[in-house]
């Protein structure tokens, strides 16, 4: 009778299906002769042996039955795999002897669920496996429960298990590189390394070892900069190459690595480079755990872990240089400071021997009202000229750190109430309405007067400067233990992206609407300095069209000195803030007397600077009819009801620009033959070369002399009326008019004031025309690092064509400079490249250089001429703008 007859469970699977579900393993055990083993023959078995055998062979899951006290193991396809070759020979054989690398790990858990009865469970536990020909180290969780034979009685042990293997190694070394990364910190490359290398030391498992090398600023040589888990002395210091980087044998360092400490037999030497094909900056040698095969998933944690070591390298050289800059850039700007201060103090030695005699002479005797009113106009220039040297002299000397507040108690409502009143003056003749509400404060405030009086004048001078219509309101108040000046206006008011910038110096917001464009952009700066001095701020909030509102605040201080409160008066130096160089009133001068003017002839005179006005309407009221606009908007209204017979313009004034108005002239045929002389405070021959280009007849830089200018307005009247009466050319195919009428009338040609390179029109005499036909056509990307490509492609076409190195050079050069003007002005391209096009035939050179964007605008102020200097002096140069791109054209024989 079976033993099932007697402990009631349902008979076993009979001996031809036990083993039918089994898959591959179940082939396998159906083939085995279990007489052999411990178990004995099928028929023998148990049902509950049948049973658990049946159970652990259909499941997918990993699991082994181990029977009897032999620990006769049976298992599934799905733990045949994590005993590798082992398989299938730990079929029917003791589990301690298969297991026996990881039988200390295992024999706890199996014997405590057989004795106790109560199931383990186990996650990641480590075993030492030699299933793949060597010492692995693996992760397994596992679930170990008793076995009952049909008596109920524990007969053996039933495991379920999954190898964590790939999962606890990813997060180990997902840790250290997270660690490494947090250890990089900015600084010193050598630092940076150091620390980076001793984080490794947190898994010795992965890393038993590491030294990294870095090379020279050159990228050449290899030094070792950190090590850990090795004696250095044992690895090279310095090495040519990365291959040198070993030791012959890396058992030598004699390093214990893997969880039982065995020997470290291989390394691996990684390059460390910013990107693949990037110039290497140094080599990472690191250690591989004997306990795991060197996969594709241990190189990739190598590979990242050189990347970070790479990247931080590479951050730790750009910070270093760019402190470098910040620091050449920081003595840059002190020998700037002192270049300005040693300049200032210059220029106050002469400004006294200039204005000392002036006021002088107009406190002496009677003068001649036209003498009077050129001393006047000489004295008042030279006192702006004045308070802007004392302005960057005072500049100067808080930057370096040389001026200090020298607070006093102050009746700061009054001297508020009267340093606004100066510019009243100057607010009311422009239409402005200026009121002040300045009540007592409540208790002493304690400020230096004089730089609390450059607060004052430069905030509501730039109110009058950049309002046009409405009001200006000056308020003081006490806010608990500080002071609030707010300036607020109606005026043109600043765009959100200039705001960050407001207070740095020398900075004027680009294309503002103002009443003049003189200035040196120091006020704003040093409104917040000395509000800064004070320990206090200036803050400012402004919408474009609708106004600004400045906000100065202060404490109300302790005193420096102990002395009598001043009295609330402005200086001098303030109550010359009231001389506005745009104002008209102030600057009235008789003419010059002379001949009489010359019939007809109308001089019309454009300028921001009142005093400028007047004094060119003094001198050339003599000779011509003189008429005066502002800038370049009024200009152009004043040519609509009247035209002149020479314009006489300034460069650099608010709203419409001297450039700007040429512009305007020359696109409107009414106009187009209007001659323009330009006025500029740019000396130069750049400056001169951009004003030949804009198309301008001549051109006079400030400062300059009278009987100069009459000539030169004299020369060019004289130019025009000549071509105005000249004989019409006959009609040809070289632009003449149309038979039975004139030519148009054309412009001569500009006279320099200095000598330029004239255009390559024929070929040198020992000019050798090139040997054969040659052309080139590239596409580069819109940046300043396309032109060392270009020029290299040049040259080799230039050396190709057999032009000579002269030509050749000549031609390069100019081809570089209309491809950076075609990178630097060509803005928001609709395709971000510029294409060249070069074609040599017979001697004969034609470059054509294409932008895709509209270039800007010309600003008076920025460094131009230069390129075209260049290229006019190569070839003929001919330039084709459009709203797609603008063509250059070099052309020369």
């Amino acid at each position: 009778m079976p033993p099932s007859a007697h402990t009631g469970l349902p008979p076993g699977p009979g001996d031809a299906e036990l083993f039918r579900d089994g898959g591959e393993n179940g082939r396998l055990m159906a083939a085995l002769d279990w007489s052999t083993t411990p178990l004995g023959p099928v028929s023998g078995w148990p049902a509950s042996l049948r049973h658990a055998v049946r159970t652990v062979l259909a499941s997918r899951f990993p699991m082994i039955l181990t029977w009897g006290p032999q620990f006769t193991q049976i298992y599934n396809d799905a733990y045949a795999d994590l005993i590798g070759g082992k398989h299938p020979g730990a079929i029917g054989d003791d589990l301690r002897v298969t297991l026996a690398e990881g039988w200390a790990a295992l024999e706890g858990p199996v014997e405590r669920a057989m004795t106790t009865r109560e199931p383990s469970w186990i996650p990641q536990l480590l075993l030492l496996l030699e299933r793949a020909g060597y010492r692995e180290e693996t992760y397994f969780t596992v679930s170990h429960a008793p076995a009952y034979g049909d008596d109920g009685e524990v007969a053996g042990m039933h495991a379920v298990c999954t190898e964590v293997t790939r999962q606890v190694l990813a997060e180990r070394r997902q840790r250290l590189l997270h660690d490494v990364a947090g250890s990089g910190r900015l600084g010193d490359e050598l630092a940076t390394v150091e620390g980076m290398t001793a984080t490794l030391a947190g898994n010795p498992l992965d890393v038993p070892f590491a030294a990294v090398y870095l090379a020279g600023p050159d990228g050449t040589g290899l030094r070792r900069a950190a090590t850990v888990g090795c004696d250095p002395r044992l690895l090279p210091e310095t090495a040519a190459s990365a291959t040198e980087l070993l030791p012959p044998e890396v058992e030598r360092l004699a390093v214990p690595g893997g969880p039982w400490g065995d020997p470290v037999t291989a390394a691996v030497v990684l390059p460390l480079a910013g990107s693949p094909g990037a110039e290497q900056v140094g080599a990472l040698v690191v250690g591989v755990n004997p306990n795991r095969a060197l996969d594709e998933e241990y190189r990739s944690f190598h590979e990242l872990l050189a990347a970070q070591f790479a990247g931080a390298v590479l951050n730790a050289r750009a910070y270093a240089a760019e402190r470098a800059r910040a620091e050449a850039l920081a003595e840059l700007d002190r020998a700037k400071t002192a270049f300005f201060a040693d300049v200032s103090h210059e220029l106050r030695t002469p400004l006294t021997l200039l204005l000392a005699p002036i006021a002088d002479a107009l406190s002496g005797v009677a003068l001649p009202p036209a003498a009077r009113d050129q001393l006047t106009l000489a004295l008042r220039n030279g006192q702006r000229l004045q308070g802007l040297v004392n302005d960057l002299l005072e500049f100067v000397s808080i930057e370096a750190g040389r001026t200090a507040a020298v607070r006093v108690e102050t009746d700061l409502p009054a001297l508020t109430t009267e340093l606004a009143g100066v510019l009243r003056a100057a607010a009311e003749r422009a239409g402005l309405e200026l009121t002040v509400d300045c009540p007592p404060l409540g208790r002493p405030a304690f400020v230096d007067p004089r730089m609390w009086e450059k607060i004052v004048v430069n905030l509501v001078a730039n109110a009058v400067k950049y309002t046009f219509v409405g009001a200006i309101a000056v308020t003081l108040r006490a806010d608990g233990d500080v002071i609030t000046l707010q300036v607020s206006d109606t005026g043109v008011g600043i765009p959100a992206e200039e705001l960050p910038h407001l207070f740095e110096r020398f900075h004027r917001v680009a294309g503002s609407p103002a009443r003049s464009r003189e200035g040196t952009g120091l006020g704003l700066a040093m409104v917040r300095e000395l509000a800064a001095l004070h320990g206090g701020g200036i803050r400012v909030s402004s919408e474009p069209g609708a106004g600004s509102t400045f906000t100065v605040t202060v404490p109300f201080g302790s005193p420096d000195a102990v002395t009598a409160a001043p009295t609330a008066a402005p200086s001098e130096a303030a109550r010359g803030a009231a001389v506005t160089p745009w104002d008209d009133d102030l600057a009235r001068t008789a003419p010059e007397p002379g001949t009489a003017p010359e019939p007809g002839t109308c001089v019309l005179v454009v300028d921001d600077n009142a005093d400028m006005r007047a004094y060119l309407t003094r001198l050339l009221s003599p000779h011509w009819s003189v008429r005066t606009a502002t800038n370049g908007l009024e200009a152009l209204a004043v040519l609509a009801s009247a035209r002149p017979d020479v314009v006489l313009t300034d460069v650099m004034m608010p709203g419409l620009d001297g450039f700007g108005l040429l512009r305007a002239l020359r696109a409107d045929p009414a106009t187009r033959t209007v001659p323009v002389v330009m006025l500029t405070a740019r000396a130069g021959q750049e400056a001169a070369v951009e004003g030949f280009d804009a198309g301008v007849d001549d051109y006079l830089p400030k400062p300059f002399e009278s009987a100069e200018l009459i000539a030169r307005l004299r020369a060019v009247l004289d130019r025009a009326a000549g071509s105005r009466g000249a004989v019409p050319p006959p009609p040809s195919g070289d632009g003449a008019g149309h038979a039975g009428l004139p030519a148009p009338p054309v412009t001569p040609a500009p006279r320099l004031p200095m000598t330029a390179s004239a255009p390559v029109s024929a070929p040198s005499p020992d000019r050798a025309p090139a040997s054969r036909p040659v052309t080139g056509h590239w596409r580069f990307p819109a940046a300043g690092s396309a032109i060392p490509a270009l020029r290299r492609r040049l040259r080799a076409l230039f050396a190709e064509a057999g032009l000579d190195e002269d030509r050749a050079y000549d031609l390069v050069l100019a081809t570089c400079e209309a491809a950076t003007n075609a990178v630097e002005h060509a803005q928001d391209p609709t395709e971000p490249f510029i294409d060249v096009a070069v074609d040599v035939a017979r001697g004969r050179v034609e470059i054509a250089v294409r932008d895709y964007g509209r270039w800007r605008e010309r600003v008076p102020s920025m460094d131009r001429g230069r390129g075209s200097m260049l290229m006019s002096a190569v070839g003929e140069i001919t330039a084709t703008p459009s709203p797609a791109g603008t063509t250059v054209v070099i052309r020369s024989v």
